[in-house]
């Protein structure tokens, strides 16, 4: 059973959400909150397996939530909930250490798919959001200068081509299984490459292998 709490301040999206939830077999939301001091409280109370929460609310806006909730309540997986798409909000959320971002005219089918995700410890972020993403981490901003190949620093090891067309893959926020697809290889075959990739660029996470990628300008 995944515990869901839903924190946002409008009444009839919360109502709207926990209908479409609990209509799963498997989902139950065991608590809401209308602002972002209220949600943390809520979760300390419940200690829910995934928080659903807007980013603009009185109190604590969502983001901050997020961050607070990655600080004190690690095991609580947190889904974004937003009606913007702007690269800022979708940033700023990634920073904070949001497990998934989704935007509010998402089908139920996609809806019901990134909560699933999330509560199962993977990320999940729509088709627009990963793109903002990879423009952000990968692309860098196209206001700012593009730094000159040779302030690169120099690669203190070797990739493999198959090491380069995984890091590719995973840049562009693919699993391993569509990895393993794409490839024609095993999932396990993927699951190493990547492990091999995260120890040789020394990251501990996506976000940290993204700026490693920029830094060694891999992309």
């Amino acid at each position: 059973m995944i515990n869901v709490v839903l924190a946002d301040d409008h009444v009839l999206v919360r109502d709207g959400i926990k209908a479409l939830l609990e209509d799963q077999t498997g989902i139950t939301v065991i608590d809401e909150a209308s602002n972002g001091k209220e949600a943390l409280e809520v979760i300390s109370k419940n200690k829910p397996h995934v928080l659903i929460v807007d980013i603009r609310m009185p109190e604590m806006n969502g983001i901050e939530v997020v961050t607070e909730i990655n600080k004190h309540h690690k095991n609580v997986k947190t889904l974004v909930l937003s009606m913007h798409d702007s690269e800022e909000y979708v940033v700023k959320s990634i920073e904070a250490g949001a497990d998934g971002y989704l935007l509010k005219g998402a089908s139920k089918k996609e809806f019901l798919k990134a909560v699933n995700n999330v509560a199962s410890g993977k990320k999940y972020f729509a088709g627009d959001v990963s793109t903002i993403i990879m423009n952000n981490f990968v692309n860098g901003n196209t206001n700012k200068a593009v730094e000159s190949k040779k302030a690169a620093k120099e690669l203190p090891f070797k990739l493999t081509k198959r090491e380069k067309q995984i890091l590719s893959l995973v840049l562009e926020l693919k699993n391993n299984k569509d990895i393993a697809d794409e490839l024609e290889i095993s999932k396990r075959t993927a699951e190493v490459h990547r492990f091999n990739l995260m120890k040789k660029l020394d990251a501990k996470n996506l976000m940290e292998l993204t700026n490693k990628a920029k830094e060694y300008q891999l992309y």
